[in-house]
């Protein structure tokens, strides 16, 4: 599926909520992967048992987490998925007027949906800086500025934003550091976990997507790209969104 990456190949999934153990059951089933490794703050439920997946339990928002996930790592990654994020919480929730925009609110939004992949890059840049390397991170369409027509939820979308351009940076280095490494942001549009229960009253029922159904989209989203579309940010349906 992946003609990009080496057969058999590494992958790392970072954050195993419904998407990301979507993605890990996905990946299971293709022969050429040779090692999966789920790492999130609390044990993976629902991933299907084999001898090819560690799994590690660590704060991947601290930076003692970054760390100790990169020290078990293998010396390479060539498929990572970043599906770490955060709407709502005990702490969190999306702001609708300005009135309800508070600094302790919007700073952990912008600590997890943004400086947790941040801190990430920092750590693995070594695994991801030689041979060819292909990485997902989930964003989401109001993390985009030009298709921004509706406000509100400030702090989620302007985390994302950032993390738009994290991802639009690092692609940038990327390509001078290693000419085969890809690195684009993904909307799975609304899926049916956790994330979006809140808030899916009002979605079409043919808009919420199963987790299953979104990763294998997204994977094949993953598997048409090329290094020139490093930086770019793709919805399930394959289609281009704007920055």
């Amino acid at each position: 599926m992946f003609s990009h990456l080496p057969s058999p190949f590494n992958a790392l999934i970072t954050g195993t909520g419904g998407l990301g153990v979507a993605f890990a059951n996905a990946l299971l089933e293709r022969d050429s992967l040779g090692s999966l490794t789920l790492a999130s703050r609390s044990p993976a439920e629902g991933v299907t048992a084999d001898d090819r997946v560690t799994e590690i339990t660590t704060d991947l928002s601290s930076e003692k987490g970054q760390r100790e996930l990169a020290g078990q790592l293998p010396d390479h990654v060539h498929l990572w998925l970043h599906t770490v994020g955060v709407l709502h919480s005990d702490t969190i929730s999306p702001e609708k007027r300005l009135e309800h925009l508070t600094t302790d609110q919007l700073t952990e939004s912008f600590r997890i949906n943004t400086a947790t992949f941040g801190g990430l890059l920092g750590q693995l840049a070594p695994r991801i800086s030689s041979q060819p390397v292909l990485i997902g991170v989930l964003s989401a369409r109001i993390g985009s500025i030009g298709d921004n027509r509706l406000g509100g939820w400030y702090g989620y979308r302007a985390s994302k934003a950032a993390l738009n351009m994290l991802v639009k940076t690092a692609s940038i280095e990327l390509e001078r550091r290693n000419p085969e490494a890809i690195i684009v942001s993904l909307h799975p549009g609304t899926t049916d976990t956790g994330l979006s229960k809140p808030f899916q009253g009002h979605v079409p029922d043919n808009k919420l997507f199963t987790p299953s159904y979104a990763a294998d989209a997204l994977l094949s989203v993953l598997a048409n790209r090329t290094p020139d579309d490093s930086g770019s940010f793709w919805d399930w349906n394959d289609t281009p969104i704007e920055w």
